[in-house]
């Protein structure tokens, strides 16, 4: 059995190993995809039991996805540093834990505690998951990132209509208690199978035409960039803040839209499509956890072909006129699910997008940790989630605040194009110079 140079172990594994390692990060995924996805769906009952404002109760929205998000880094950092099998393991625990806690929680406080067990749990099975599908597919970035992104997208689909049933027949509370216990033990198993790339042999990296050829269309660094590193380079901070305006316009409507559904009082209205009828709300939630579900790797798969900034900017601009337009005709039923399926598919691909840029342009070798730095930005987005409900109050509607939802996407795709596109260029021929010279394992040791 070979060596590394530490005196580690390499395993030898065929090249399909790299998809099972691949497959086992998308159900992780798909496990933790409603401790986000599913929670606009306990907001209004939470609400009736307890006649706490939507306002304080998405505050445990906000409290999650920060937890989720500005933790990332340093899970990252633990992966790097030990690998994704223990991060996981602890992960999965504290995503069933949290919403135990949910099940369970009386007070504000109780509710925003429970939030913040599970984000951080959930933080560490994506940043987990994403960074290792990266170091995983140096050769197909987006595609694999979008995968696992879509399991985390696409994971709480099939669940919509049982949580409700439960909620419905059972209360909220034991919608909580059921689903926590099941998606963390199912995380915690799955954590076991998975593996350090770094100590795997020939890990099934194909050295095809069909490589060189998206090699052409994604320009890669030639160095390891730190996560200490990254934040003095502008170019970061510039996807950063791209990140920041297309995650709060979709993470307002993946928060508030049951609330937005009830306001527009369309919410049980039935609608029917292709001979399936549900309410307008039950059929807009499955629809849009499928779309964005699917969005990820199919705009990771096509950024691998046509380059990243181009596809971020033409999905943008489609978030952008979306917005606008599901506040303009979602008050008619119909438009209302597909509009928001629409939105939901423009907003999805972020999650393939940035992690697989982010990598592109600062390397593989800390790829966890880094992609984990850029992914606070989701955090930093949800700060405006509350802001939504409160500017909804103080205005009487949701005008205000999907046009400048709608304003911050298209703002993001002209970024993309005119900014990021050349800045991204000048540093990427950069550290093709310092390989040349010889300057890029001195970079690495920064």
């Amino acid at each position: 059995m070979a060596q590394l140079n530490t005196g580690a172990p390499l395993m030898e594994r065929p090249p399909s190993y790299r998809w099972m390692q691949l497959f086992m990060g998308i159900i992780c995924m798909v496990m933790i995809a409603n401790l986000q996805y599913g929670w606009t769906l306990f907001v209004n009952p939470i609400t009736e039991k307890y006649g706490w404002s939507r306002a304080t109760i998405q505050v445990a929205f906000t409290i999650f996805v920060l937890t989720e998000t500005w933790l990332v880094p340093i899970e990252g950092y633990l992966v790097d540093r030990f690998g994704p099998r223990p991060v996981v393991l602890v992960g999965g625990l504290l995503c069933g834990l949290g919403w135990v806690m949910n099940s369970f929680a009386s007070s504000l406080m109780a509710l925003y505690v429970a939030a913040a067990v599970s984000g951080v749990g959930a933080g560490a099975v994506y940043g987990t998951c994403v960074g290792n599908a990266l170091k995983w597919f140096p050769d197909r970035r987006g595609l694999a990132a979008g995968l696992t992104a879509a399991g985390f997208g696409a994971g709480s689909a099939l669940t919509v209509l049982p949580i409700q049933a439960i909620i419905k027949s059972m209360g909220y509370e034991t919608a909580f208690l059921y689903f926590g216990l099941g998606q963390g033990a199912v995380v915690m198993l799955l954590a076991l199978g998975l593996t350090d790339p770094r100590y795997v042999l020939q890990a099934g990296f194909p050295k095809t035409a069909g490589v060189v050829k998206r090699a052409a269309r994604v320009i890669q660094t030639k160095r390891d960039y730190r996560p200490m590193e990254i934040i003095r380079q502008p170019v970061f901070w510039v996807m950063y803040v791209m990140f920041v305006l297309v995650a709060a316009g979709g993470l307002m409507a993946v928060a508030q839209l049951a609330p937005i559904a009830k306001d527009f009082k369309i919410g049980d209205v039935p609608v029917s499509i292709l001979g399936l009828t549900l309410p307008a709300l039950t059929f807009a939630l499955t629809i849009d956890r499928v779309l964005n579900g699917l969005t990820r790797p199919f705009f990771g798969w096509i950024s691998d072909n046509i380059g990243r900034e181009l596809t971020m900017f033409l999905a943008f601009a489609v978030e952008g006129v979306g917005i606008a337009c599901l506040y303009t005709f979602g008050q008619e039923p119909l438009m209302f699910v597909i509009l928001s399926g629409l939105v939901f598919f423009a907003w999805g691909e972020i999650y393939s997008l940035f992690p697989s840029t982010n990598a592109d342009t600062f390397g593989s070798k800390y790829a966890a940790a880094n992609a984990g730095l850029l992914y606070t930005a989701k955090g930093t987005a949800s700060l405006l989630v509350p802001l939504s409900s409160i500017l909804t109050a103080a205005t009487g509607n949701w005008h205000a605040v999907f046009m400048v939802a709608a304003g911050m996407n298209i703002a993001a795709a002209l970024l993309a194009w005119f900014v990021l596109r050349p800045m991204r260029r000048k540093l990427i021929d950069a550290s093709a110079v310092d390989a040349a010279r010889g300057i890029a394992p001195q970079a690495a040791t920064a």
